[in-house]
């Protein structure tokens, strides 16, 4: 078992697999760029494991980036955030061993993104899944507005995306967003046999096959950049503002009229 680079990321050796846990759980998980940092260096070190697993701890997967930045918005502090974000997806998505989301709670906004640059996901029972950018002040450009739609479809990302419901485990697996859903006490279990899977299958030929199943993700990439430019253009905005003190302060918020 390693030691933890830090008290926020938790790295672990679980068998054959590197568990890496998120652990803000006073703010349900959110990543900061520091976050990111840590687990990005930990993903492109991994090829000494079979496979890769992503979970959060406090009873929450991830709620994505940091909503506290938002509020009081610099352009710095979120060109950072969401250039941490995207290399973040990019470090699951080019990692040379399977990443596995291991989902034991909320995974909102960033945080369901997160389960969509996965490789594969299993979900406890009480886990829930769900877009926040448009509620929030924000958008989801880092792959629910366009990776997304190639394994849910279309009509259904725009659904999730744009109108940021909440979905349960079981209704995100019929949706395609997961493999299999398990009762929550059976979900790290049922996590490392997955993983056990994995070591009767050729690491070399596994890379093989994921490196070569990312063509929807390079092809949306230009989308990425181009998403990310435009809201970084919108900070500061007053849609921004409100949108973040709004989920801050747990009420409703009340967006300016549109232009």
């Amino acid at each position: 078992m390693s030691t933890p680079t830090t008290t926020s990321v938790l790295l672990e050796s679980i068998d054959s697999s590197l568990w890496i846990r998120l652990n803000r759980p006073e703010r349900r998980n959110a990543f900061d760029a520091d976050m990111c940092s840590t687990i990005v260096e930990a993903l492109h070190g991994a090829n000494e494991y079979r496979s890769v697993v992503i979970t959060g701890s406090g009873g929450s997967f991830c709620a994505g980036g940091s909503l506290g930045q938002l509020s009081e918005p610099t352009v710095t502090e979120l060109r950072g955030l969401y250039r941490s974000s995207l290399e973040l997806f990019d470090a699951i998505r080019t990692c040379p061993r399977p990443v596995v989301a291991a989902v034991n709670g909320a995974a909102a906004g960033g945080g369901n993104e997160l389960v969509v640059a996965c490789d594969l996901a299993v979900a406890g029972r009480s886990a829930t899944f769900g877009q926040t950018g448009p509620r929030v002040g924000s958008s989801p450009v880092t792959g629910a507005t366009n990776v997304m739609g190639v394994q849910v479809g279309e009509k259904r990302a725009k659904e999730i995306a744009m109108l940021c419901r909440r979905y349960p485990a079981e209704r995100a697996y019929e949706l395609g967003l997961v493999n299999e859903v398990v009762d929550d006490d059976q979900l790290e279990e049922a996590v490392r046999s997955l993983c056990r899977e994995f070591e009767s299958l050729s690491p070399r030929y596994l890379e093989i096959t994921k490196i070569s199943s990312n063509i929807w993700w390079n092809s949306a990439r230009d989308s990425f950049s181009n998403g990310l430019g435009m809201l970084i253009q919108a900070i500061g905005s007053d849609d921004m503002i409100e949108g973040a003190q709004a989920f801050l302060e747990k009420r409703k918020p009340q967006f300016p009229p549109a232009e």
